[in-house]
């Protein structure tokens, strides 16, 4: 059976390159700036090639007034959604309060049950890589998987 999927350890890999780059909304650049889809979009550049779209610009409170699941949607039209359980290099989506639409992105870095972490570009701290812990556990709206890109 072929797998349709990226290699885990390459999303990770290259998802680790990003490591301290400065959280900056609207931004994918790694070392210079990024937010949470734009580090989902700098890790598609590396192993897919360019954006499967151009990206419309966006305000921090996207989509909480019309409560449309744009990045779900976005997400579901690019990537492969999967279910659990999910593997290092899975993209996580998280609703971060309560039954608010769903507005961020993580890639799991490591699937160990006791272990789980996530790299996330988090507004004041950047891209960083933490803990999944109950607190994120609970807010995964869903998950997906890179496709195949060009390596």
């Amino acid at each position: 059976m072929v797998d349709h999927y990226a290699k885990a350890e390459d999303v990770v890999a290259e998802a680790r390159c990003w490591l301290g780059t400065p959280y900056q909304h609207q931004a994918s650049v790694c070392g210079a700036g990024a937010d949470c889809l734009g580090l989902i979009r700098g890790v598609w550049r590396a192993l897919i090639g360019g954006e499967p779209e151009e990206m419309p610009g966006y305000t921090p409170d996207w989509s909480e007034i019309d409560r449309v699941e744009r990045l779900h949607e976005g997400a579901a039209r690019h990537l492969i959604q999967i279910a659990p359980p999910y593997r290092a290099g899975d993209v996580l989506l998280f609703r971060v309060k309560g039954q608010a639409v769903a507005k961020h992105l993580a890639i799991l870095s490591d699937a160990t049950p006791d272990a789980q972490r996530i790299i996330h570009a988090y507004s004041g701290h950047g891209v960083v890589e933490s803990p999944l812990g109950p607190a994120w556990g609970r807010r995964i709206v869903a998950g997906f998987r890179f496709p195949v890109g060009r390596n």
